[in-house]
């Protein structure tokens, strides 16, 4: 089996759970991981880590992401999509033009302060909030920080609209829906989501289970183009692979890709003039 990454196309309807364990059927393995979660009701690209491929998946999620929504308005839920329970509704509305719609979509663009669903994977005191949620307790969700780069109006229709956003990590379209709606004194819910993008995972290149074979895996080193790649000199390869530092004059870099002679090594990071691995790749062995 190969270690690397899948560009899977998650269907609506399977947990990104459901997904992981499909593939590690499919390889006969249990070294898998997802980078992201996405809800059971979106559908769209979810990258698959396959065997050594696993230790690498944190650095994906600083990634940037793409979405398509379609927001419907006159009704709200308590989890800010159509599986939730209607919390609120109106009739005979007005929908808003297309002005009014795009300066309230231009409103979030930049970094903004959000307020994560009740029913999401975040962890409340060492519980799930879906889970308190679930049980009708009692609980505060903290807000948080998130940059949203850009939203487009893509469509208009009778009660909904169709936007696609550009986000950085932690955003939650179901509460940009939820808010867009407060925004526009209209109750809103997120009626559908597909994610278009993550970091260079995107879903023109993606694949579904059923298209799923080992030529589908993706080197570990290309879907690590995002960070800055550094090439280390072959006499300093032994050193990097035993954790000693190499004298780097060059600024602190938090993660670089570090190959040798093409070949990929790992993950180091430069911190006070000197390199050091992060998380290795190859073993001493390999690269001798």
């Amino acid at each position: 089996m190969s270690d690397g990454f899948i560009n899977l196309n998650k269907s609506s309807g399977m947990t990104s759970h459901d997904a992981v364990n499909r593939i590690r059927k499919i390889f006969s393995t249990r070294k898998v991981g997802h980078a992201g979660t996405l809800d059971p009701l979106a559908s769209g690209v979810l990258p698959i880590a396959i065997g050594r491929a696993t230790k690498f998946i944190e650095y994906l999620t600083d990634c940037d992401k793409a979405y398509r929504a379609e927001i419907l308005f006159g009704v709200a839920t308590d989890s800010g999509d159509l599986e939730g329970k209607i919390i609120s509704r109106a009739d005979n509305f007005e929908m808003p033009t297309i002005d009014e719609l795009n300066a309230a979509l231009k409103s979030f663009i930049g970094e903004i302060e959000q307020t994560p669903p009740k029913f999401s994977a975040i962890k409340i005191q060492g519980h799930k909030a879906y889970d308190l949620a679930r049980k009708n307790l009692e609980f505060d969700m903290p807000s948080r920080l998130v940059k949203i780069s850009n939203i487009e109006l893509i469509a208009k229709e009778k009660n909904s609209v169709v936007v696609e956003i550009e986000c950085g990590k932690g955003t939650y379209i179901r509460t940009l829906a939820t808010d867009l709606g407060e925004r526009l004194n209209l109750p809103a819910t997120l009626k559908n989501l597909i994610r278009l993008r993550v970091g260079d995972f995107d879903l023109k290149n993606s694949v579904t289970l059923d298209e799923l074979d080992v030529e589908n895996i993706l080197p570990i080193e290309i879907c690590l183009n995002h960070l800055p790649s550094f090439e280390l000199n072959p006499n300093r390869i032994r050193a990097f692979m035993n954790g000693l530092p190499t004298t780097i004059h060059a600024p602190d870099v938090k993660s670089l890709k570090i190959c040798a002679g093409g070949k990929f090594l790992g993950v180091g990071r430069i911190e006070n003039g000197e390199l050091r691995a992060s998380k290795l790749f190859e073993t001493i062995n390999d690269v001798q």
